[in-house]
């Protein structure tokens, strides 16, 4: 469901694809090809969400921001980059996301961190406030640290990730207009 909060209302480039169970709500913008699954929850109320091209955030994961007040004057908005990867059940924070990155299944992703470009975040870790993930490498662990440099395989694997759910949202796109998907 995409709805207004306060008059202000979700922005989708084109051949975005939200499925109906996701809740995307308030000052959120959607880049073209971007995707959100099953029972995604995307609350731009307190501040504003940003989502780049080709990103693709998957089932159960849940995007929020942070709010104007005397522990974080002027807020934290939540910025992600294109062709990024989010994992099924991942919770980002308020935080900022380069572009081809893939943050795993279960992890959660803080206030005020910031993942550079070419980033991969194993599953379930834990990257508290704050931290900064440099480009090029793989994360692990609750807090997160850097496990090794990623290897031109696992850089070639971030974008065929992305590539893979532009793909995928097309088909749900497409069994829509064929009235396959209510």
């Amino acid at each position: 469901m995409i709805r207004p909060y306060r008059g202000r209302c979700p922005r989708l480039g084109t051949g975005v694809w939200i499925d109906p169970s996701a809740q995307v709500v308030g000052d959120v913008e959607l880049g073209a090809d971007a995707s959100v699954w099953p029972l995604v929850a995307i609350r731009g109320d307190v501040n504003a969400v940003r989502i780049g091209a080709r990103t693709n955030v998957q089932d159960l994961s849940v995007l929020h921001v942070t709010h104007d007040g005397p522990y974080s004057p002027g807020g934290v908005p939540l910025v992600i980059g294109d062709d990024v990867t989010i994992g099924h059940h991942v919770v980002l924070h308020a935080c900022t996301i380069g572009s081809r990155v893939l943050v795993g299944m279960g992890a959660i992703v803080m206030d005020r961190v910031v993942i550079e470009d070419g980033v991969l975040v194993a599953a379930g870790s834990v990257v508290p406030p704050g931290k900064h993930l440099h480009s090029g490498w793989l994360y692990r662990g609750a807090p997160a640290q850097p496990a090794r440099a990623l290897t031109a395989a696992e850089r070639e694997q971030l974008l065929y990730s992305a590539r893979h759910y532009v793909r995928l949202k097309n088909q749900y796109l497409e069994d829509a207009r064929d009235g396959a998907v209510s």
